[in-house]
């Protein structure tokens, strides 16, 4: 299984418009932060989980050629926004429509945003189309499962996903965009590869998790590697890092975990 981050920061990115502050200035390249997605290989399967205003450019950046499956853990603006640019991927998949796996917030947010896309083809070459679909608790594909699990978020619920390998047997989990991890989320990632967490900043926030409250839940979950995600300019990759337990790091645009 390969996982690729495609992008790590909050819904104002990093550098922050007119902001001079040293991280939004700061010439380490991890503290440079598109919005959060990533890209998921299961035996060849091709994963894409959100597509935020900046999904066109990272798939350019890290050359993401093929596109499965489409999950979107919520409808918020910085996860939704470029999934026009989906349109390339239902070319390569011969003028279909891309199946979208989402919640039903997910998918009311699409429907208004492009009802354009709502059919079986394209209403014309070049265009996206898009079959919507209910996020199951278990997708079970010749690759491997898919658990999703449902997070709090404000006044919403996001899509916490597992993703299993079946010819590995690898784990990777992928809670992104929370305020808490419910207990039964704890159990589902048990016996991971490798965890990614919502840790927003330092500060204390009413719908993400701090990345205290992250490091705790990498505590209990006891996953070898956890990667805090969806970070903002007031995290320095390179300065706060150090001060993370052992096992919890920083993920950074361009990040590739091979488990």
């Amino acid at each position: 299984m390969e996982v690729i981050f495609l992008g790590t920061g909050t819904s104002q990115g990093v550098p922050m418009i007119a902001c001079d502050c040293a991280v939004c200035t700061s010439p380490d390249p991890r503290n440079r932060r598109t919005r959060a997605s990533i890209h998921v290989v299961m035996d060849g399967l091709h994963v894409q989980v959100d597509a935020p205003p900046e999904f066109r450019l990272q798939c350019l950046r890290e050359n993401i050629r093929a596109l499965d499956i489409f999950i979107l853990t919520h409808g918020h603006a910085d996860h939704i926004t470029g999934m026009d640019d989906l349109r390339r991927f239902c070319d390569l998949l011969g003028g279909r429509a891309l199946t979208v796996h989402t919640t039903e917030e997910g998918m009311s947010r699409v429907l208004a945003m492009y009802p354009y896309a709502m059919s079986e083809l394209p209403i014309a070459k070049g265009y996206a189309a898009f079959k919507l679909v209910g996020m199951p608790t278990v997708l079970d594909l010749p690759q491997g499962t898919i658990q999703s699990t449902l997070l709090p978020h404000g006044g919403i619920n996001t899509l916490g996903l597992v993703f299993a390998e079946r010819s590995s047997g690898k784990k990777f989990v992928y809670y992104t965009d929370c305020k808490r991890v419910p207990r039964e989320a704890v159990e589902f990632a048990r016996g991971a590869d490798a965890v990614c967490l919502d840790g927003l900043r330092p500060l204390p926030h009413p719908s993400h998790m701090s990345i205290s409250e992250a490091c705790e839940v990498a505590r209990e979950i006891g996953a070898e590697q956890t990667w805090l995600t969806h970070l903002t300019h007031l995290t320095d990759h390179g300065a706060d890092e150090a001060a993370l337990p052992a096992g919890v790091k920083f993920a950074y645009d361009g990040l590739r975990l091979v488990l």
